[in-house]
Order: C-alpha cells, then structure tokens, then sequence
C-alpha cells in the first residue's frame, strides 16, 4: 500500500496487522481521488473509520490543509501515526481514538470532505450519516465505501446520494447538497 502522488508519493505506508481493518484497494483510491481531485488543496478533511489512514494521507499528499483521522482500534491508531511520521504529516494531522459514533456528537468543525469506510453490511453509514451531514462545510462532498450489497440510503438531510461507482465487490457513494432542490 503506497501514496499515489503529491507531496509523499510513493512512499509505503503500514497497514494493521489485525483483521479490524480492511485496507482500500488501489483501484479504489485511485478512483475516490479522480472524482474529487479539484476540491483536495486546502480542504479540512476528515476520515472516519480510518484503519491505516490511507485515504486522509493521500488526501494531505496532494495539498489537503488538514486530516482529522478517527479510529476506534489502538494498534490501527499507532499505524496512522508511524504512517503520518514517515510521511511529513504528522503535524497537519489529529488522531482520535474512539467511537466514530462518540467523535461525530462530539466534534465542533466542519470539514469539506470526509470519507467513510466502516465495517461492511452493519449498516454504519447509514446510522452515522445523519452526524456526518450536520459537520459538513458548504458544499463539501461526503464519500462512503460500502460492499457492493449494502444498501445506502438516497438522502441525509440536504444531502443526496449524486453517484454511485462500483468496483468489483465494493461501491462507492459520492453524497453532496442537492443543489436543484435549495
């Protein structure tokens, strides 16, 4: 698993040695960061259900301003760090070790994109999206990796499911204010 490009390209970054985390498939990063490649520089991110941290990595590779990363799991929270360090981002970065569910009633700044790649057909995105939606800047872009099976629902407050993309058994889904409808 390597950063794509920008700043870190090509470095390796670690990955748990657990079966908590599932690391996003090259294919599929590469895909989230073409569709939204024209919003990354200078955007607060947030990357929830972190695991190794890949995705907000990449993200403050190509010029992201920050990255909060939120990870329940401690072993995959000392990843994040080991791989912020080895990649010169530690210090654009905030790790939080905790419930994504906790962090989300919790936390008190927006963000203009955030990823979301929890635990497959638990239902987690779409219990956590509501939260989500309420941390969102004005026309930030929420992206959500799910298994292909799983079922997202259409609309979050303002916020409609635009895209739907499919790799293999996964999908993606690009949520963002439906702006027909204000």
């Amino acid at each position: 698993m390597n950063v794509i490009t920008g700043a870190a390209r090509g470095r390796k970054l670690l990955s748990p040695p657990n079966e908590i985390t599932r690391p996003t498939a090259g294919v599929v990063k590469e895909a989230i960061f073409n569709i939204i490649q024209f919003e990354i520089e200078g955007a607060k991110v947030l990357d929830l259900f972190a695991g190794s941290g890949q995705l907000g990595i990449e993200a403050l590779s190509r010029g992201a301003a920050s990255c909060t990363f939120v990870e329940a799991d401690k072993e995959a929270c000392d990843i994040i760090e080991k791989n912020l360090k080895s990649t010169g981002f530690f210090e654009l970065a905030r790790i939080k070790t905790m419930l994504a569910e906790v962090f989300l009633k919790r936390a008190g700044m927006l963000f203009d994109i955030a990823f979301l790649d929890p635990p497959y057909a638990e239902g987690m995105i779409n219990r956590v999206m509501p939260f989500v939606v309420r941390l969102m800047a004005e026309n930030g872009v929420i992206i959500c990796e799910a298994a292909k099976s799983d079922t997202l629902n259409e609309r979050f407050g303002d916020y409609k499911l635009i895209k739907e993309y499919r790799y293999g058994k996964k999908k993606l889904g690009m949520f963002r204010i439906d702006l027909e409808e204000i």
